[in-house]
């Protein structure tokens, strides 16, 4: 038989939903009481005034425990809540060049990369070529080399310069140091 999900969206069945005749019931201090009817592992729960909620649907019987359910649910919550907080997103920056920039414009620029490195974003470097400037690719890429060269000691080459129709492309990533 599918399980369906109840009413809030979990796939556990709870109290009435659970169809087993028979059931292995935990208690909710964690002791195995053992093998009981439904009957039983309900009237149970209600004395406590707790939940009974089926675990392990596909054990032979199922295997349920008596425990506060929105608590639970709660508790569950958080910890995703947690997980999701802690994750660092990586995002990629992106800076663009010409073949014919100029040295102090190239150091702001090298400026802005390596701060993003240390951010800890990997940097996309793209040297755009327009008009008869594609006839001197050898410039772009001295250029494109020397950022690399650079940056080496903060950060990896990724994708090395690629040509992509009239533009070079580069992925720089953060070199991760361990303490």
């Amino acid at each position: 038989m599918p399980q369906r999900e109840n009413k809030s969206g979990d796939s556990l069945r709870i109290n009435r939903e659970i169809t087993a005749q028979e059931v292995r019931l935990i208690a909710a201090d964690g002791a195995a009481i053992g093998v009981v009817s439904i009957r039983d592992a309900l009237e149970a729960a209600a004395v406590e005034r707790l939940d009974l909620v089926e675990i392990s649907p596909k054990a032979e019987p199922p295997v349920c425990k008596v425990m506060d359910y929105g608590k639970y649910r709660y508790e569950q919550q958080k910890k995703k809540n947690e997980a999701r907080k802690n994750q660092k997103i990586i995002d990629v920056k992106e800076i663009q060049l010409r073949p014919g920039i100029d040295d102090h414009d190239l150091d702001v620029k090298m400026r802005a990369a390596e701060r993003f490195l240390k951010s800890g974003d990997k940097v996309k470097i793209t040297m755009r070529f327009r008009g008869r400037e594609i006839s001197h690719q050898a410039v772009g890429l001295q250029v494109l080399n020397q950022i690399s060269g650079k940056l080496e000691d903060i950060a990896k080459l990724d994708a090395p310069p690629k040509l992509e129709g009239k533009q070079y492309l580069m992925i720089l990533t953060p070199i991760t140091r361990q303490a």
